[in-house]
């Protein structure tokens, strides 16, 4: 049944999608730049076993030289959407919501045409799998079987290399341009900098724990994630604050879910931020200098990064999109950014967030390590506030097996925590002060 290039195809059971595929294949893929395919996979019920929560919990890559196989054992049947995209080359599959139970270090390795992949929770009841290709492939055929001697299904795709111009964008073109939107992307020009905030009752905190769901962030010495560190911290902190009961204190994600930075912006702008904290944490990759670089460092934002190693800092977390599969390489808009940040560095919330960083990274270094250079800037896309004086906070070196054991504690997390609130209190109280 057709049902338009948005929804694909829609097709039960195995032998017809392996019939529909084969035949796509031996099309060489002519109509790949506008396909989506819809598998409904399992046997019997479909969207009643869907009500129940599904685990994920095996995964393997297979490789024969000519084809590699993409495997995940899961514990019940399931609707899946399976399509490729291009800049980078990866592909992708959106399911419900699952509980994946699979091995710390999966993924991180690739075998064929995938050089490695990710999951995790996509969005709210949605898991998403990403998975990097060495260049454009072509699902051969992606089906699911039952697991012998046992009620788990295997979800099997299967992929072979074909060619760039064959491939175009992608057979999931068209859904990736739609799909920022519903991730909260459709973010209206901001007002300007100097407009005056609503009447709040109290001060409004914004505090965004970084990535989230299928975006890990950074991965420690011992496989720690850095969204599970800056989500524990990122509470710990708003307990904090309300505490003293004098703000009004908002988190851009309260668990395990992949959040856009557009969404990230978007929540700021519509809860009239009156300070916007991002919470992240950092990871070497050569070994060889990961147990000697440790400690916090504080960002605001800029269009010329302070230092190469700023520069690159920023690059990292302004491709956290294109980790968990959203949007293009090529449509980073980076000079649109430079030309924002360049406005926005006249107004005033520069001139604000540039003491509160000051102030945080004075009252952060009474508590824990610091790095060499504590206070840097660059041009951080979640910092693109021109309603709210904002930081971003790199927490320390999770690539550090001391500090990666540090930063797990909850006393730890606690200190952060509690350096970041006084900040934020001596910050306001200044800022009252200083009022008529």
């Amino acid at each position: 049944m057709r049902r338009g290039a948005k929804a694909g195809l829609w097709h039960r059971g195995n032998e017809g999608m392996t019939g529909v595929l084969e035949h796509l294949w031996n099309a060489r893929f002519v109509a790949a730049a506008a396909l989506v395919l819809m598998l409904v996979l399992g046997v019997g019920r479909a969207h009643a076993l869907q009500d129940r929560a599904v685990e994920a919990t095996a995964v393997r890559l297979l490789d024969d030289g000519k084809s590699t196989t993409f495997e995940l054992t899961i514990s019940k049947g399931l609707t899946a959407q399976v399509y490729t995209l291009a800049n980078p080359y990866r592909v992708v599959l959106d399911l419900p919501q699952m509980d994946f139970r699979l091995d710390a270090a999966a993924g991180k390795t690739g075998r064929g045409v995938v050089s490695a992949f990710r999951y995790g929770l996509f969005a709210q009841n949605k898991a998403r799998v990403v998975l990097d290709t060495t260049g454009p492939v072509g699902i051969v055929s992606a089906g699911m079987t039952r697991v012998p001697g046992s009620k788990a299904m295997r979800l099997a795709v299967v992929l072979v290399p074909m060619d760039a111009a064959a491939f175009g964008a992608g057979t999931g073109a068209l859904l990736a341009a739609a799909e920022p939107a519903d991730l909260g992307s459709d973010l209206a020009p901001p007002e300007s900098a100097d407009r005056k905030h609503k009447d709040h009752a109290k001060p409004v905190i914004v505090i965004d724990p970084g990535h989230g769901g299928i975006d890990p962030g950074a991965l420690g010495a011992n496989n720690v994630a850095e969204k599970s560190v800056v989500l524990a911290v990122a509470l710990q902190l708003k307990a904090a604050l309300l505490k003293t009961r004098r703000y009004d204190v908002k988190m851009t994600r309260t668990d395990d879910v992949f959040v856009s930075l557009e969404r990230r912006l978007k929540f700021s702008g519509e809860n009239d931020a009156d300070l916007f904290i991002s919470l992240h944490a950092d990871s070497i990759e050569e070994k060889s200098i990961a147990d000697s670089i440790r400690g916090a460092t504080v960002y605001t934002l800029s269009d010329r990064a302070s230092d190469e190693q700023a520069r690159i800092m920023a690059d990292k977390e302004n491709a956290s999109d294109l980790i968990a599969g959203v949007g293009s390489a090529k449509n980073d808009g980076g000079e649109e950014v430079k030309n924002i940040l360049i406005d926005l560095l006249k107004r005033e919330t520069s001139n604000f967030s540039a003491d509160f960083s000051h102030v945080l990274a004075k009252r952060l270094g009474q508590a824990i390590t610091m790095s060499r250079i504590p206070r840097k800037s660059a041009a951080f896309k979640v910092l693109k506030q021109p309603h709210a004086p904002s930081v971003l906070v790199e927490l320390g070196y999770m690539s550090n097996s001391t500090q990666e054991q540090e930063m797990m504690t909850s006393d730890w997390q606690s200190k952060v925590a509690e350096a970041i609130a006084s900040a934020v209190q001596s910050y306001f109280s200044k800022r009252t002060a200083a009022q008529p």
